[in-house]
């Protein structure tokens, strides 16, 4: 299932993975999250997509917006009636984000907002380079990580770890431009 030909950008790929992607699928299309926010270009990140999930996994949602009080108004419209929904503003990334937090089923759902295009956010850029690091260093390396991530390390200081890198794990990974392509 995992290689290099994966369109990220279409959850398809999805109904054909494992079965922690597959009921992923089905949340995200019964509930018509991807297709409720498709004015953003959402992409589905993270670790599911990956193949890297481990049972506390959420479902990580980028979106682009260009403005944010119509995203915000349509999060609440669309989102605010599920279990533990929340809604808040990041300043701490390199632009302002907007973050939306519900569960559905077994499934914490974040969606995250920002005026960056979708494909040039950090975490569709992490994850990007991370599956092709999966994809090049094979199944022991995944289980590593997998492994790693169930001891409570986020996945990119799990990757900085087994791969020796230095510094602020974020940036390390995302240095490795190598990987790094669209």
């Amino acid at each position: 299932m995992m290689n290099t030909e994966i369109d990220f950008k279409d959850i398809v790929y999805l109904n054909s993975g494992n079965n922690k992607q597959k009921k992923a699928f089905k949340v995200l299309t019964n509930n018509k999250i991807i297709s409720s926010l498709k004015d953003f270009s959402p992409i589905l990140i993270g670790t599911i997509p990956i193949n890297i999930a481990i049972e506390n996994s959420d479902l990580d949602i980028i979106c682009h917006f260009t403005d944010e009080n119509y995203f915000r108004k349509l999060l609440i419209e669309k989102f605010s009636n599920y279990e533990k929904f929340k809604i808040y503003e990041n300043t701490s990334q390199e632009s302002l984000a907007i973050v939306a937090n519900f569960f559905i089923d077994d499934f914490e759902i974040e969606i995250f907002g920002q005026d960056i295009p979708t494909s040039q956010q950090r975490g569709y850029l992490h994850m990007l380079i991370e599956h092709r690091i999966l994809l090049e260093k094979g199944n022991d390396f995944r289980k590593r990580i997998i492994k790693l991530k169930e001891q409570g390390y986020k996945t990119e200081p799990a990757f900085a770890h087994e791969l020796g890198l230095e510094g602020d794990p974020y940036e390390a990974v995302l240095s490795l431009d190598k990987y790094n392509g669209d």
